[in-house]
C-alpha cells in the first residue's frame, strides 16, 4: 500500500486461484509517529536551576535527520552570548533529544517546542519561578478541596438532622 494512512490498518487476505483455492491472511497495522515532551504540558523550574526538557519520538520508519528546539517560536541558538544552552540527541528506533539550559533565568520562561524533521512537533510551557513554588499552587488547590469537602459534610449533616 503506497502512502498508507491510519485508516488502511486492518486484516487483508491474498487469494490464489488454484484448486483447491489458497488464501493467506495478514494483519496490516499503520502507526503514526508520536512525539512527547516528558513532564509537560506545564513545567515549573526554580530560578538558577537547570532546565532539562526531554523530547521522545517513537514509531518512525527512520530516525529524524534533525530535531530542532524553539523558544517562543524562535530557533534556539546554542552559541548565543547567554551560554549554558546545549542539546543532546540520541537517534534510533526511539529518538530522544535533551535540551539543557543551565542557570535558568526568568527570561527563559515561555513556550518550548521540539520539532523532529519527520514527525509532529510537541510543545511545553516552562515557568521559571523566583521564590514562588508550584507546591504552593498545589497546596492552595488541596486547601480549597479540603474546605469544600468539610462544607459538603456540614451541609449533609444539617440535611440528615433536619
Amino acid at each position: 500500500i503506497k502512502s498508507s494512512q491510519l485508516r488502511d490498518s486492518g486484516t487483508y487476505e491474498c487469494q490464489v486461484s488454484t484448486t483447491p483455492p489458497v488464501g493467506y491472511t495478514m494483519i496490516f497495522l499503520v502507526v503514526e509517529p508520536l512525539t512527547t515532551i516528558l513532564g509537560g504540558p506545564e513545567t515549573y523550574i526554580d530560578l538558577e536551576s537547570t532546565v532539562n526538557l526531554t523530547c521522545v519520538v517513537k514509531h518512525l520508519p527512520d530516525p529524524p535527520i534533525s530535531v530542532l528546539w524553539t523558544h517562543n517560536n524562535q530557533e534556539i541558538n546554542y552559541d548565543s552570548p547567554r551560554g549554558g544552552v546545549s542539546v543532546i540527541t540520541e537517534k534510533g528506533d526511539i529518538t530522544t533529544s535533551y535540551l539543557l539550559i543551565q542557570r535558568a533565568k526568568i527570561t527563559d520562561s515561555g513556550n518550548y517546542s521540539c520539532l523532529p524533521s519527520n514527525a509532529n512537533p510537541k510543545s511545553v510551557n516552562v515557568h521559571v519561578l523566583k521564590g514562588d513554588h508550584p507546591a504552593a499552587v498545589q497546596r492552595s488547590h488541596i486547601l480549597l478541596s479540603d474546605t469544600l469537602n468539610r462544607l459538603f459534610l456540614q451541609i449533609y449533616i444539617i440535611y440528615v438532622v433536619l
